[in-house]
Parts: C-alpha cells; structure tokens; sequence
C-alpha cells in the first residue's frame, strides 16, 4: 500500500500531474488519508508474528497492483505501460529479496526492530523517488542555516 501513499503525498504537492485513469482521486483529502491508513495499518500488521509472507500469492497480488499503478504513474505518458511493467517486476523480486534479507536481520535483531528498519527504507527511499522536490527543499533550506555554505568575501 505504501506506493500509492507516496503517490497521493507527490500529487498533493503537485510533483507528478493528475492525469492517469482513477489517479485524480488521490486529490481527494479524505483518498489521500485512506492510503496513507492502509500504508500504515499494513505497517504495523508486518510486525506481529501472525503476518504472512510477503510471498503469498494474494500478498504479491497486491503488491503487483499498487506497483504497477505507481509505475505508470511515474512514468512518461508514451512509457506507462512500461513503467508498469518495470514497477510489477520489482516488487516481485524485491518481495523475495526482502523476506530472505528479513529473515536473516530477524535472526540477530528481532521482527519488530527489523520490521521498523525495513518500513522506514521503503516509505523513505519511496518520497525520495516521488517527491525530489522534498530533497531538494531541505537542501536549500540547510545550505543558508550553515555558515560556511554563505560567500565568503575573500
């Protein structure tokens, strides 16, 4: 679910156009807030132990669908279907590729901690890709708190 919260956060902020079949309703405040509770409530049922697999066929069904919206979304108009494409292909790896890195961390550290590690990476690196303007904002907005980012004289 997290793809299509960060998909209603970049359009709230006018980083990516409205202009796909269904994609204007992430205007809507009261979408926007429902994808962002799934996001969430999907979040906090990965850390109780009772959570399937992420490889599960109705897991990776999901997972496919949210992907392959947030692919064309993203992608140029004439590379959509592509960009779907693509977006589907990665979440089915990274889905085998995370439970397996997961797994492995769980030993060592437990599911929760690394059920937070892993959620912060993927909502993180996802309005990062989505919403640059966010990176680039906070740059700017560091570069004139720093004094030795201001010209110097000399």
């Amino acid at each position: 679910m997290t793809p299509l919260a960060v998909i209603a956060t970049a359009m709230r902020r006018k980083e990516i156009p409205a202009d796909l079949p269904l994609q204007a309703l992430m205007l809507n405040p009261m979408i926007a807030a429902d994808a962002a509770a799934f996001a969430a409530a999907e979040m906090a049922g990965d850390k109780m132990t009772t959570a399937p697999d992420r490889t599960v066929p109705i897991a990776l069904a999901v997972r496919s669908i949210t992907a392959a919206y947030a692919g064309a979304a993203l992608a140029p108009r004439d590379k959509r279907v592509l960009g779907g494409a693509i977006a589907v292909g990665t979440a089915i790896a990274s889905s085998f590729a995370g439970l397996a890195a997961r797994k492995w961390a769980m030993r060592r550290y437990g599911q929760t901690a690394t059920g937070f590690v892993e959620d912060a990476i993927v909502f993180g690196s996802g309005l990062v890709i989505v919403n640059p303007g966010l990176i680039a904002s906070g740059i700017r907005s560091q570069s004139t708190e720093l004094p030795f980012a201001k010209e110097s004289s000399c």
